[in-house]
């Protein structure tokens, strides 16, 4: 069996898997063959946002990405966000501050996007969280808490 070697937060992998087969998504391989089961499966469409990572530090679904999308770059799971094991993110301690989760589904999705707009845009406007957080549906509705936490991550970032 072929294997494929991919950096997942900052660590090389290989994985027992072809990433020649399009029909091996990168969700599958983080959750089942490196055991990372903080990226959700949600809708497997790309509509929910649960299964956001980032690839080369841009958001994507990998629940429709093919593993060889990943192949020579470097995919950043929520596991891998936290500066070390005794210290949160600022987006994490934000979304803890403000209380953000109820069912936590969404959650991951959520705070990989919201890392990347801040990696991005450190000082986002409202309508500028507002933009770069859409497309990410949460079934308890605690938009306004993320929306909250984001403006409380990003001064965190600032300080």
């Amino acid at each position: 069996m072929a294997s494929t070697a991919i950096n997942v937060n900052g660590q090389e992998y290989a994985v027992p898997v072809d990433a020649a087969d399009e029909s091996i998504k990168l969700l599958w391989v983080l959750r089942h063959d490196l055991g990372l089961t903080g990226t959700k499966f949600g809708c497997g469409l790309a509509e929910c946002g649960a299964c956001t990572v980032l690839l080369d530090g841009a958001p994507i679904r990998a629940c429709i990405t093919p593993l060889a999308m990943a192949v020579g770059k470097k995919v950043t799971t929520i596991e891998g966000i936290a500066p070390s094991a005794d210290e949160l993110h600022p987006v994490q301690q934000a979304w803890v501050e403000v209380g953000v989760p109820q069912c936590g589904y969404c959650q991951s999705g959520q705070i990989m996007e919201a890392v990347a707009l801040l990696d991005k845009n450190p000082s986002p406007s409202d309508d500028e969280i507002r933009e770069g957080m859409a497309g990410h549906l949460c079934r308890c509705g605690t938009y306004t808490r993320i929306f909250t936490a984001v403006q409380l991550a990003a001064t965190m970032k600032k300080g």
